[in-house]
């Protein structure tokens, strides 16, 4: 037996799905993340970070970024932590930012069906961990611009979990 509870991802608005939660003392058991999960994970967090990075691009300015983003991603904890701190840097696209957002936004998507299907206790912590690192990005030099806060908007979008609504039945003329 379940409860189906919802709610709204904090700082955008955006509703989240129905969630059903177990009507249980047992805790739920997390499927463990692969090596290509966490890679997914954390090339999508990163990717975040450089796609707001170059949204106002500066040499002095990435270094004031990259500072803060690792802060962000050292502060998280347990699983979240691993993926984002643990094993090779992502292969990121660098030359331009709509190379960079062809590749991130996609990477966040699967990030949150992976996290939502294998560990969904740790979903809000990899949503707000990516959140705090590119608002601090965005805020390292000289506050955030217009096309830094138009980033952060993608990358709040991308971190929605989206699911088709079921269609409306179909009236025929019979």
């Amino acid at each position: 037996m379940s409860i189906t509870v919802a709610g709204r991802l904090r700082g955008c608005g955006a509703p989240l799905d129905s969630i059903p939660v177990p009507l249980t003392d047992e805790p739920l058991a997390d499927e463990p993340l692969t090596d290509d999960d966490k890679r997914e994970l954390k090339t999508a967090a990163y990717g975040a970070v450089l796609m707001v990075a170059k949204a106002d691009p500066g040499f002095f300015s990435m270094i004031k970024e990259s500072f803060a983003a690792s802060g962000a991603m050292a502060g998280s904890t347990g699983l979240v932590r691993d993926a984002l701190t643990s094993g090779p840097q992502p292969r990121l696209p660098r030359r331009s930012a709509a190379e960079v957002e062809a590749v991130v936004l996609p990477a966040l998507r699967r990030s949150v069906a992976i996290l939502a299907a294998k560990s969904p206790a740790d979903l809000g912590q990899y949503r707000e961990t990516v959140l705090t690192a590119v608002r601090r990005v965005a805020a390292a030099a000289h506050g955030v611009h217009e096309a830094e806060a138009a980033a952060i908007e993608k990358i709040e979008r991308a971190l929605v979990i989206e699911r088709a609504l079921p269609e409306a039945p179909v009236e025929s003329d019979e």
